[in-house]
């Protein structure tokens, strides 16, 4: 915040879901250390949090983009399921590390140059355009193999092995024995994409487009920006970071799967709207949406650890966290905009 004439000018919408956010991932959290304690009283948890989930924050970073044009992409979580497989089978049939990570960023442009192109230049609508993607890569997944596969390759499974040991952030097992954190390259990928997006979306020419036109199509147009090129690269961008999700999902899983990142999608446009971004357009960052998918991910563990380990209750709580900020987002952005009006 800025301090003007020695008053701090209020919020943006987007930093203010953000906020919100954050502050209810912080209490959320806090209170799991105190009732529930386990595995939420060392910071492993958090780690494990991360290691789960680095795939999902990254596709969250791609559909974020995308919402903030005012779209939508509902290919995503396919489009990581047949980089996983493609990149299994290709690496179970002698290819190289650097070939099977070029495959999987091949894909996802792949599919965010078509889709994009369908949506942006013929202008088709986004659901129906990335519901046919979604569609197609499934298809095409399970036509590479029904059954599991696993990645049979001595190098790879070294990469995907190999862990971040942070010794002071471990702990104590009851044993005596030190347990340091251990965090995968995964991780690490996905925590630098968070800061590219971030930086892409707050201090470049495309990102203050994006906002541009999910805000106000005809005033964009207004503005002299290319619409049609602006929402084309939307969604190149959220195919590539698809393509490289599935990749950082086979080398958290190690297998491939016909099932694999099932209902991803609706996880990661859960875990952006939880974070702030609206599906109207023209609101959102990247930040939210990262600590959206810490707080949708969180609450599923918090549900596991209370006993409910029935499948539903993750589903029923995931629902009833979503309609709540859905909900919260609609009181706090009208009563702003009733102050706008009344100012």
């Amino acid at each position: 915040m800025k301090k003007n004439n020695g008053f701090r000018e209020p919020l943006t919408d987007t930093q203010l879901l953000m906020t919100i956010t954050i502050c209810i991932f912080i209490a959320m959290y806090g209170l799991a250390m105190i009732f529930l304690q386990g595995g939420f009283l060392h910071v492993q948890q958090v780690f494990d949090l991360l290691n789960d989930n680095a795939s999902l924050i990254i596709v969250s970073c791609g559909l974020t983009i995308v919402m903030i044009g005012g779209g939508i992409d509902i290919s995503v979580g396919a489009v990581t399921s047949l980089t996983v497989m493609s990149c299994v089978l290709y690496l179970n049939n002698g290819g190289s590390i650097f070939g099977s990570i070029l495959l999987a960023l091949g894909i996802g442009l792949a599919f965010g140059i078509i889709q994009g192109a369908l949506i942006s230049y013929l202008e088709i609508q986004p659901f129906i355009v990335t519901l046919a993607g979604m569609f197609f890569a499934r298809g095409f997944t399970t036509i590479l193999s029904v059954n599991p596969q696993k990645v049979d390759h001595e190098a790879f499974n070294k990469l995907r092995e190999t862990k971040i040991e942070i010794d002071w952030l471990g702990y104590t097992a009851k044993n005596g024995t030190r347990i340091p954190g251990r965090m995968e390259l995964g991780v690490i990928v996905a925590l630098v994409i968070v800061v590219l997006v971030f930086i892409l979306l707050q201090y470049f020419k495309p990102g203050r487009e994006f906002y541009a036109i999910g805000g106000n199509q005809t005033s964009a147009l207004m503005l002299g920006i290319n619409v049609k090129r602006t929402r084309f690269l939307s969604y190149v961008i959220c195919g590539l970071l698809s393509g490289i999700s599935g990749y950082v999902f086979m080398m958290h899983t190690g297998a491939g799967n016909a099932t694999n990142a099932a209902g991803m999608e609706m996880n990661a446009i859960a875990s952006s709207i939880i974070g702030g971004t609206l599906l109207t357009g023209g609101v959102g960052n990247v930040a939210g949406t990262f600590f959206g998918t810490m707080t949708l991910t969180t609450i599923k563990k918090i549900v596991v650890a209370s006993g409910l380990n029935d499948p539903w209750w993750q589903s029923i709580t995931t629902g009833g966290m979503l309609c709540f900020f859905i909900l919260l987002q609609s009181v706090v952005l009208s009563r702003r905009e009733k102050k706008k009006k009344a100012s």
